[in-house]
Formats: structure tokens, C-alpha cells, sequence
């Protein structure tokens, strides 16, 4: 900062004398769009503790499908060798072996095509600082890491569904009952170990736990919380955890009439991308808005793949992508994910679902 400038990151390092500059700073003076946009990336990646858990994992191979063409992508790999019993060998030549052989699967992805935009009327009012475009950022960023969580949300909504639908519910524990009973249909660590259950011996990959603050002050109540200095930045907030697991808090979680789920991860349980949209950022000037007063929009858009692994959607998507939606072949909906890994095990994901009140 220098009396009189005000200098910010771009390509070319451009100082902007406020002598030039009419009335207030706007969006216009302080968005360089090469550098706002990666910069709004790499601030949602690090602001989301989804992404940061372990249990959502970004993926350069995802990421380099979205810049390519296409709303939906397969990802063909082999099965495991099926659990044939092995011969026994012989000395009689005229007796022959049958060779096994080897299957495969396809998990499909989905591709997420989402924007918002702001007006520079609503926050004209908090760009007037030291640095605009880090306000600016931090806001947009901000944004986009909530709808990040919503949209997966969304995702494992439907991914439980398709499970409960198609799959008998193997990854589910339902302790909620037809009515409240304390210590009954609550959660509490019996219930949750009950749900860690349901991946038999691979129970122990589970690492997230997903859950609503109502929940969650249920298990700091039963004196189930422990809290771990974050080794990113000692001077936060401790890290809430759970049974060695990181508890991410969010009342976005699927709830009613107060029961309640619960969701547990492995690491790298659902594969994300973020990609590049053909235009991310840009700027548009409005000079008649407000009665001729002036008006500047921020237009912010986004490419995202959320991929629970061992799935795949099979919904027919709209031309932008599914929404977060229930409804036919959006992201909420049963019909939209189909599970193609063929054991339970493989699938690094359990629910709880109990009842609160």
C-alpha cells in the first residue's frame, strides 16, 4: 500500500492511481480476472473442511474430464479376482484346468455446471478497505465452499436412497423407532459402532463422521468429544473428533421431525474435481441501474465433480448438470446413482440415523 495507489495482484502488476479513480472503489477497479478466479479456487479448497478431512480427495483425472467436452464420464476398471476355490494339481495329463476369468465395472461421474453473480450495489459497502479484491475473494470463496458442502450433501442423499432402494440398506444403522425414547433412539457410542458395523472388518477406515449440531451437542453431552489442536494453524479453534474420527458439523445434514443421520467416511471415500468453466470471472457495468446512479455485477462460475467411488449416476442429466434437487435424475434422487462395486466393503461410507426429540 502506498499514499495515493492502491496496488494489487495481476498479471502485469498494474498500480491504479485513485486520482483517476471517480467516487468509491467498484468491483471494475479491483477484479482482474486471471487472477480472481484460481485464486476463488484454491480459497474454497482450503476453506472446506470436507476437502481438508481426508474423506473427499481432489482428483487431477476428474479435473481434466471437465475441461474436456461431455455431461457424464466412464471410468471402466477390473473386479477384484472372484474368491474361486484353487485347484488341487494332479500327475494325469489327460486332465485339464478351466481357466477363471476376470470382470469388470464402469463408475460414472456427472458433471456440475453452477455460477451466481453479485451485485456491486450490496457490497460496495464492504470493499471500502485496505484490500478490496482479498474482501471480495474471501466472500466469494466463502460462498462457494457452503454450496460445495450442500451440493455434496445432496450426492450422498441420493446415494443412500439408490442403498436403501436397491441394496436392503447394507449401509445404514436405523435406531430412530416411531417415537422419542431417551437413551433409546438417540445417538449415543453404541449405536454409532453399531453403524461403523455394517463394513465388517473394514470398519476401521472410517475417519469423518458428518453430522447436525443437534447431534453433535447430544455427543458432547454424553462426553464423547475430544478436541485436537489444528496442526495447519495451531492458533484456530480445536478440531473436534469423535472415536479418533473428524467430526465436521453442518445443519444442511438431512433431518426431520427430529430424527436426524449421521454419516461416516474413509479417506477417500468420494473422488472431487473442480474444473475450469470457458469464462469463470467477469464484470459487467450497468451504467443506467440506479436511475442512472450506476451499477457493477460480479459474474462467478464454477465446474464441479462430487463422486462417491464404487457408484455411478445413471440419471439422464440436464444440460448443465443435475441439480441438488430430489427430483428425477438430480442429485437427491435414488433413481440418479446405481452401486457398482459389488461388495459392501468396498464402499467407505455408513449412516446413522437416530432420533433426537
Amino acid at each position: 500500500m502506498r499514499a495515493g495507489n492502491i496496488f494489487f495482484p495481476s498479471l502485469n502488476h498494474t498500480i491504479i492511481p485513485l486520482a483517476f479513480a471517480a467516487g468509491v472503489t467498484r468491483l471494475t477497479d479491483v477484479i482482474v480476472p486471471e487472477v480472481f478466479s484460481p485464486y476463488v479456487q484454491v480459497q474454497t479448497e482450503e476453506k472446506s473442511r470436507l476437502l481438508q478431512s481426508g474423506a473427499i480427495v481432489s482428483d487431477p483425472a476428474l479435473a481434466s474430464l471437465l475441461d474436456g467436452g461431455g455431461l457424464t464420464f466412464n471410468s471402466p476398471s477390473f473386479k477384484d479376482l472372484d474368491n474361486d476355490a484353487e485347484n488341487v494339481s494332479t500327475d494325469d495329463p489327460a486332465q485339464f484346468s478351466t481357466p477363471n476369468k476376470i470382470g469388470t465395472l464402469a463408475e460414472i461421474q456427472v458433471r456440475l455446471s453452477r455460477n451466481n453473480s453479485w451485485s456491486s450495489m450490496d457490497l460496495t459497502a464492504d470493499l471500502i478497505g485496505a484490500d478490496p479484491m482479498q474482501a471480495i475473494a474471501n466472500r466469494v470463496s466463502a460462498y462457494w465452499t457452503r454450496r460445495l458442502q450442500l451440493a455434496f450433501i445432496a450426492t450422498m442423499t441420493g446415494v443412500f436412497a439408490d442403498n436403501t432402494a436397491n441394496d436392503s440398506g447394507d449401509m445404514t444403522h436405523d435406531i430412530s423407532g416411531a417415537v422419542f425414547a431417551d437413551g433409546s433412539t438417540n445417538f449415543s457410542a453404541e449405536a454409532y459402532i453399531d453403524a461403523q458395523a455394517t463394513m465388517g472388518d473394514s470398519q476401521d477406515v472410517l475417519s469423518l463422521v458428518l453430522t447436525h449440531s443437534i447431534v453433535y451437542n447430544r455427543m458432547r453431552k454424553n462426553n464423547l468429544i475430544d478436541f485436537i489442536p489444528d496442526s495447519r494453524n495451531m492458533a484456530a479453534a480445536a478440531i473436534p473428533t469423535f472415536m479418533g474420527a473428524t467430526v465436521v458439523v453442518d445443519d444442511g445434514m438431512t433431518n426431520a421431525a427430529g430424527v436426524f443421520q449421521t454419516w461416516m467416511f474413509g479417506a477417500g471415500a468420494v473422488r472431487w474435481a473442480n474444473g475450469t468453466a470457458k469464462v469463470p470471472t467477469e464484470t459487467k457495468r450497468e451504467p443506467s441501474a440506479g436511475n442512472g446512479g450506476g451499477q457493477d455485477v460480479l459474474y462467478n462460475r464454477v465446474e464441479w465433480m462430487i463422486h462417491p467411488v464404487g457408484f455411478a449416476y445413471v440419471g439422464t442429466p440436464p444440460a448443465g448438470g443435475p441439480s441438488n434437487a430430489a427430483t428425477a435424475n438430480n442429485l437427491a434422487a435414488a433413481g440418479s446413482w446405481n452401486r457398482v462395486f459389488p461388495e459392501r466393503k468396498q464402499i467407505k461410507i455408513a449412516r446413522l440415523i437416530t432420533r433426537e426429540f
